[in-house]
C-alpha cells in the first residue's frame, strides 16, 4: 500500500522531464538521451524503485500529515510500465532521427503524466483496472 500523494509528486517530476524533452527535441540525440533516462526511471518505477518516489518518501512525506487512506501499489506499477513503453518508443524514434514520432510518443506520455499530476487521473492505473476486469472475466 502506498501514499496516494506519492504518484502525483512523481507525475509532476515526470511531466517536467517530458516537457523538457519536447523543448530540446530539435536535437534528436539530446531528446533521445533524456527520454532514455526517463525510460530507465519508468523501468525502476515498475519495480517500486523509482528515484522520484524514493525522493518523495525521504524528503516530502515526512513533512506531511499521514494520508487519509492508502492505495494499492499494483496499478501505479502498471502505469510505470505503460510510461516505459511510450518513453522507449519515443527514445528509439529520437535516436533514429524520427523527430516527429519521438515528439508524438513524448506528447502522449506528457499528457498522461500531467493528467495524473494536476487532476489525479492516472490513465495507466485505469488501464490496469480494465485489464484486471477483462482477464478476471476470461478466467471465470
Amino acid at each position: 500500500m502506498i501514499d496516494p500523494r506519492g504518484p502525483r509528486f512523481v507525475a509532476w517530476i515526470t511531466s517536467a522531464v517530458l516537457a523538457t524533452t519536447l523543448l530540446v527535441s530539435g536535437s534528436t540525440t539530446t531528446a533521445g538521451v533524456l527520454l532514455t533516462v526517463q525510460a530507465v526511471v519508468f523501468a525502476l518505477g515498475s519495480r517500486g524503485l523509482s528515484p522520484y518516489q524514493l525522493a518523495f518518501k525521504a524528503l516530502v512525506r515526512p513533512r506531511l500529515q499521514p494520508p487519509a487512506e492508502l492505495e494499492e501499489e499494483a496499478p501505479t506499477r502498471f502505469a510505470q510500465v505503460v510510461g516505459l513503453l511510450f518513453a522507449a518508443a519515443g527514445a528509439v524514434s529520437f535516436l533514429a532521427g524520427a523527430q516527429l514520432a519521438g515528439q508524438v510518443f513524448t506528447g502522449f506520455a506528457l499528457v498522461a503524466a500531467l493528467l495524473n499530476a494536476a487532476a489525479g487521473l492516472c490513465l495507466g492505473c485505469e488501464l490496469y483496472l480494465i485489464f484486471r476486469r477483462t482477464t478476471k472475466g476470461a478466467t471465470a
